[in-house]
């Protein structure tokens, strides 16, 4: 019996509830790969699962953690593409392999509807995993599955940006450090928005064109439109939801649009369309993003710029790195290594 190392959250609510436990290693099918784990990466969302309550917790005696990456280990019966020793990485929702989205992807989704990476062994699908080129560690690799892909999708679908946009930003989390990143790569003027002038040093570092303090900068809609010549920007990749959607209507270019990606502050706030209708402007749903987003942003990556892990951690760390995740302490990605 092949036995691995995995952390299971007995029940959601606590980081106490993650325990590390030995057991056997997941059987693969005909069509499957066992991919031995070598780095992960954390989200927001894996706090979501981890403190649920529904619809964020996940099911019971879950693996958490969506974001791994490693190498192919064993080869089901039916797989002659792939042999043991390829460096892959995973994909966030593997049922989702390329075009339009189809909610009955989001039932494989790792670390939520089924176990995550946060243990040494995964079996998954042959036909999702994506290899990664030699020279890419696995750390740069695990940061791409959630955080990467939602950037990547958050800036291409809809009316993609393109050279010459003006890209909005905010904090300083993984899909905004990503989206800076990407859209940088693109050609775009990237502003972001920030709490303190430490984090705003490190984006300016990470190549944004302007920072706005919105602590100090409470209306800062208005200083997005004064360093956009009054015009505001083509694209928001917005994090926060509620609490900051109304300013980012505010900000928007006419016929901008803002992906709406995350619901971190009042989900449930009242919110007037007013500003949105008098820019024309589209909101737009972003889920993550395919397989085939995964590829695209791998390629970009790989060719333009290396992706900011704030700190790695070691594989019994992981309830710290959680915490510190927590925190919002941090600039970019935090990384366990396996």
């Amino acid at each position: 019996m092949n036995d691995m190392h995995a952390y299971r959250l007995s029940a959601p609510g606590s980081l106490d509830n993650l325990v590390k436990r030995q057991e056997h290693q997941p059987d693969i099918g005909p069509a499957d790969v066992l991919v031995r784990i070598r780095a992960l990466s954390l989200n927001a969302r894996d706090l979501m699962m981890v403190h649920g309550p529904q619809p964020y917790g996940p099911k019971p005696d879950i693996i958490p953690v969506s974001d791994g990456a490693g190498e192919v280990v064993a080869c089901g019966s039916a797989v002659s593409d792939l042999t043991p020793g390829l460096r892959v990485v995973l994909p966030f929702r593997p049922g989702w392999i390329e075009g339009p989205f189809k909610p009955a992807d989001a039932a494989t989704d790792l670390g939520g509807a089924v176990d995550g990476v946060l243990c040494e062994n995964v079996a998954i699908a042959a036909r999702a995993v994506v290899p990664i080129p030699d020279d890419m560690s696995f750390e740069a690799a695990a940061t791409l599955p959630c955080a990467g892909v939602t950037a990547w999708s958050a800036l291409t679908r809809g009316s993609p940006i393109r050279a010459g946009s003006h890209v909005l930003v905010l904090g300083t989390g993984g899909v905004s450090i990503f989206a800076l990143q990407i859209a940088k790569s693109m050609g775009c003027t990237v502003i972001a928005t920030t709490s303190s002038d430490a984090k705003g040093r490190s984006l300016m570092a990470l190549g944004a064109n302007h920072v706005i303090n919105y602590v100090s900068t409470p209306d800062w809609s208005a200083a997005v439109r004064d360093v956009t010549g009054g015009r505001g920007v083509d694209r928001v990749v917005e994090v926060g939801g509620a609490g900051s959607l109304p300013q980012s209507m505010k900000a928007l270019a006419p016929e901008g649009e803002i992906a709406l990606v995350g619901l971190l502050d009042n989900p449930m706030n009242t919110i007037s369309p007013l500003p949105l209708m008098s820019s024309v402007g589209v909101i737009r749903g972003i889920s993550v993003g395919s397989r085939a987003d995964l590829v695209a942003l791998l390629a970009q990556m790989h060719r333009s710029f290396a992706p900011a892990i704030d700190r790695v951690f070691d594989f019994d760390e992981a309830p710290q790195a959680l915490a510190y995740l927590a925190s919002r302490q941090h600039v970019g990605k935090v990384v366990i290594r396996v």
